[in-house]
């Protein structure tokens, strides 16, 4: 299959036929199978919308503590999906640590949750170190609720009544002091 695939992709694209054509009935299938497995994903994994109650998620941080939807309650949270080996998320998670440092006591609280591999926990133990938010790893956070993610950096905002404020925030509009003032500071300012 792999062989086949490989075919079609290079030939598939320099003819003007349909690529199935090209490929067979094996590429057909494998294609189909693939078209199916992605639209039962996308049904089944739909991303909160604004002004929806956030999802339950929860999540062990990197030094073993538990943290989590309910915890969070009465807080303005910004759950950010995140991984060493995306540049625009490096970039903006020194920004991401000013805020946090600068406006926690106010009731912001960051659940920044890697995506990288389990494998690379110590890569990510070692960058997320300067920082003062908590750090999970995919492995140890169930946020299922929050959809597919589809891109990194992905963050949702949340509200201190616990409603999403915020959805598909990526690398489109960084997260920067700009963005983070215009964003979450009216929402500190709600009691």
């Amino acid at each position: 299959m792999e062989q086949h695939l490989r075919q079609c992709g290079e030939g598939g694209a320099k003819r003007a036929k349909p690529i199935a054509r090209i490929c067979g009935p094996a590429f057909r299938t494998a294609a189909a199978a693939v078209v199916l497995g992605f639209a039962a994903i996308a049904a089944s994994a739909a991303a909160p919308k604004v002004g929806e109650p956030a999802p339950a998620f929860r999540a062990t941080t990197l030094d073993g503590r538990g943290i989590g939807a309910d915890e969070l309650r009465g807080k303005v949270v910004l759950v950010h999906f995140w991984a060493t080996w995306c540049p625009p998320c490096v970039v903006e998670m020194p920004a991401l640590d000013r805020f946090y440092r600068d406006h926690r006591a106010q009731g912001f609280e960051v659940v920044a949750v890697s995506m990288d591999d389990e494998g690379d926990r110590a890569k990510v133990r070692d960058f997320s170190q300067r920082f003062a938010f908590p750090v999970a790893m995919k492995s140890a956070a169930e946020v299922g609720g929050f959809g597919r993610l589809w891109a990194l950096p992905l963050s949702f905002l949340i509200d201190r009544a616990g409603v999403v404020r915020k959805t598909d925030w990526t690398g489109a509009e960084p997260i920067d002091s700009a963005s983070l003032d215009r964003l979450v500071l009216p929402l500190l300012s709600n009691p």
